[in-house]
């Protein structure tokens, strides 16, 4: 007698149902769990990824000591950034809207996590990438610390996920001012790697332009810019960020130079050299002073290069320089010497010299102090 209509044996479709129940009631448990375990430990696990994305960075960092010419695929990484930054708040929207979207379930939440995670890396790998640039730069007893010290504060907020995706995700004129910072500080540095000899200045003027631009992209459609009112406020914005970076210039470091080398001492060698660098040093032995500092200017020499010697924090001396000697490679030695009737009655004190460019950015200072 036949077990079916085609012969099937009714005993093995209900070993393979009840197979297949216990398949699905564990999958459904499985998923149960891991819903649980993510609940549970959710704010552990955002932190333990914060920690693996500030170690990413330290690698950055280090990569970002290989070389300068790296510099130049920061435009990859600045252009998909923009594209996702748009992207992300034309589907999110900003501020409450976005808690609307995220209710709608769970793929909204998972393309949500997708996208601000694609961001996190791209301002990560730009900004650890950008600090030893800054850093190399930046004076620690001058003005150019502190755009230093943001980026560094923006690199430690981008490891952060859970400030990250609730605070500087939440809302879209915040987040398009961070953009507007790193993309400010990665033009500085690109467009020397792109353009080599450009002048520190028009470097300056040109990443304030370019920035305000694109900061109106994520706020402004194209079509408006077809009627006066927005014309006219589009070109007032970009003419006042280009001014604001023309005086604020000897806030920002003028990368990618620096001074690898620099001292100071009262006797120069024949063949050029110091004969004694000096910290610190006895006002009986000061007829004459001279400086030596290696700059490295990886990005071209476009700027013309001074020594400003400075007596208290007051200006003593100020002289263009000339390369000189024989300077390791990829620097270029620049020297000056404090004449003595430039010298003050009073010489003990602290003393600096600082290596300036013609527009007044400062590349770096070499100190010392006179006693008696």
């Amino acid at each position: 007698m036949s077990a079916g209509p085609e012969g099937a044996d009714p005993s093995t479709d209900d070993a393979q149902a009840s197979a297949g129940a216990a398949s699905d009631s564990l999958l459904v448990e499985m998923t149960s769990w891991v819903r649980r375990f993510l609940d549970r430990h959710a704010s552990k696990l955002w932190w333990l990824h914060s920690l693996y994305a500030l170690g990413l960075g330290s690698f950055v960092v280090m990569y970002a000591q290989q070389g300068f010419d790296h510099a130049r695929w920061l435009t990859v990484s600045l252009g998909a950034g923009w594209i996702v930054l748009l992207l992300f708040f034309r589907v999110y929207g900003t501020g409450e809207r976005q808690k609307l979207r995220m209710a709608k379930g769970t793929r909204a939440k998972v393309s949500f996590y997708v996208m601000t995670y694609v961001l996190k890396n791209l301002y990560q790998g730009m900004l650890f990438f950008l600090l030893p640039f800054y850093w190399r730069t930046a004076t620690l007893d001058a003005s150019t610390k502190w755009f230093c010290v943001l980026l560094a504060i923006l690199a430690l907020l981008s490891t952060l996920d859970v400030v990250f995706d609730h605070y500087l995700m939440r809302w879209k004129t915040l987040a398009s001012i961070v953009y507007y910072v790193i993309l400010f500080a990665c033009l500085n540095l690109v467009i020397p790697a792109l353009l080599p000899n450009t002048r520190s200045l028009l470097t300056l003027m040109l990443a304030a332009a370019v920035s305000t631009v694109v900061f109106w992209t994520m706020h402004v459609p194209l079509r408006a810019l077809t009627r006066p009112t927005p014309v006219i406020a589009f070109m007032v914005s970009v003419a006042s960020a280009t001014g604001a970076a023309y005086f604020g210039r000897r806030a920002i470091p003028p990368v990618p130079m620096h001074i690898a080398s620099g001292a100071v001492g009262p006797r120069v060698l024949d063949d050029g050299r110091l004969a004694m660098h000096v910290s610190r040093v006895h006002e009986s032995l000061i007829q004459e002073m001279h400086t030596l500092t290696d700059v490295i200017t990886p990005g071209g020499r476009g700027d013309r290069l001074y020594h400003v010697w400075r007596h208290q924090g007051l200006e003593v001396q100020r002289g263009r320089v000339e390369p000189s000697g024989d300077p390791p490679k990829g620097t270029v030695r620049l020297r000056s010497t404090l004449r003595s009737f430039n010298l003050p009655t009073d010489m003990t004190g602290s003393w600096s010299v600082d290596v300036v460019t013609e527009d007044d950015q400062l590349v770096g200072r070499v100190s010392f102090v006179v006693i008696r």
